[in-house]
């Protein structure tokens, strides 16, 4: 029989790095990027097998990402595992599973596929990103899973969002459950071990700015004050898939043009979205990026082709005719409606904002950056590109949307 892998020493800790004291079940970390919780989380997990126990769940984001980051990454279980001077770990990608020398295995799940966490038991589990997750489902899952050992045990790492998952452990911290810990840490204090060019051209472009502290500090940001839209709004309405009984009757694809392809320019929003037969809009896919014409045009009737949509709807202000030529450059037989912003942001984006407040608005999965933006845009700043794009695209499909008579696409 194999022995169990040798302890080695370990690298200084960080105080928010280090495993908490106590008789909890769940430790969160809730830190910026690069603050090393990757790190920790890979080496909760070696530090349960070097106590013993035998079956452990990684779930991340996506399956990439458990792949990417989780086990392959500089930072992950296989390095981590190599510099305790371990032999080096079985990874086992079409079996999803992670083998050590001792015959302790990880099992891999991805966030996306909550169902596959039903049944599974493990003794230790890696919850990574989970302010991004697309199902709380998948949280619920594992949680039900972690019932085998002497002391079943988790570690959340993720950044933060005001997502209601991390909210709820926050609350369970504050109000003083036992079973809850939470720390904290920000990308400045493990500067040490992040490259200094990457640090300050990252604190350059975002320190001081909202998103700075959420990336960078580790800060929960609530909602903003004069918002059209609150997480809460979009989350109570947000569902896995179409219901089995809708089908989708309409569909369009908004995008609202960057006004310039320069690096250091706005994105282009490319957002999908969908009318149902039951009345109710639907947000489909966020096609956006940062690219020349020609790039993001290419991205925009791709989605077009995605979702079967009925039209491409442009905002032309930036541009004129010159922005439906560039997707009629690339195909001609798309078509394109074009519009034009006569009147003010807010005076477009407050019947869209109505529908959501009056349940007629479903997302489909998790958008984050577009949802970022819609939570923190006010009236009276510039509109940001992936909103304006929902905005366009949800104008042009309310005809089927909420209270309104049923007519033809305008």
């Amino acid at each position: 029989m194999a022995a169990d892998p040798p302890t080695t020493s370990r690298p200084v800790l960080h105080d928010y790095q280090r495993t908490p004291a106590g008789d909890w079940s769940i430790w969160a970390i809730i830190a910026g990027r690069g603050a090393g919780k990757t790190f920790t989380g890979a080496n909760f997990l070696l530090d349960g097998i070097e106590a013993g126990d035998r079956r452990l769940a990684l779930v991340g984001r996506t399956s990439a990402d458990v792949r990417d980051v989780m086990v392959e990454g500089p930072s992950g279980i296989i390095r981590q595992a190599e510099a305790r001077g371990w032999r080096r770990p079985i990874y086992e990608s079409s079996r999803r599973r992670v083998t050590f020398d001792n015959g302790a295995v990880a099992f891999l799940y991805s966030a996306e596929e909550p169902d596959l966490l039903r049944g599974p038991e493990h003794e230790r589990a890696w919850a990574d990103e989970l302010a991004a997750w697309k199902y709380a489902d998948a949280w619920s899952n594992l949680r039900f899973g972690l019932r085998v050992g002497e002391r079943p045990r988790l570690i959340a790492t993720t950044t933060p969002k005001p997502v209601p998952l991390v909210r709820d452990l926050l609350k369970r911290h504050q109000t003083g459950d036992p079973a809850v810990v939470i720390t904290r840490g920000s990308t400045r204090q493990n500067a040490a071990h992040l490259s200094p060019d990457w640090l300050a051209e990252i604190e350059g472009q975002y320190a001081g700015t909202r998103i700075g502290r959420q990336e960078l500090e580790g800060e929960l940001l609530e909602d903003v004050e004069g918002a059209l839209w609150t997480i809460a709004l979009i989350d109570g309405q947000r569902i896995r898939a179409l219901p089995p009984d809708v089908t989708l009757r309409a569909v369009v694809v908004g995008v609202d043009p960057a006004a310039t392809s320069t690096e250091g320019a706005d994105e282009t929003g490319i957002i999908a979205v969908g009318a149902g037969t039951d009345k109710r809009g639907y947000v489909l896919g966020d096609y956006s990026l940062r690219g020349a014409p020609l790039v993001w045009a290419r991205k925009a009737i791709a989605g077009y082709e995605a979702h079967e949509a009925n039209f491409i709807v442009v905002e032309t202000n930036n541009g004129g005719e010159m922005v439906t030529q560039t997707i009629k450059t690339v195909d001609p037989t798309v078509p394109v409606r074009a519009v034009h912003a006569s009147r003010g942001k807010q005076t477009r984006a407050e019947p869209i904002s109505a529908l959501y407040e009056q349940g007629w608005v479903s997302h489909l999965g998790s958008f984050p950056r577009l949802e970022e933006q819609m939570t923190t845009w006010v009236p009276g700043l510039s509109s940001p590109d992936r909103m304006d794009a929902l905005v366009w695209g949800f104008t042009a499909l309310r005809p089927y949307l909420g209270n309104q008579r049923t007519g033809g696409l305008i």
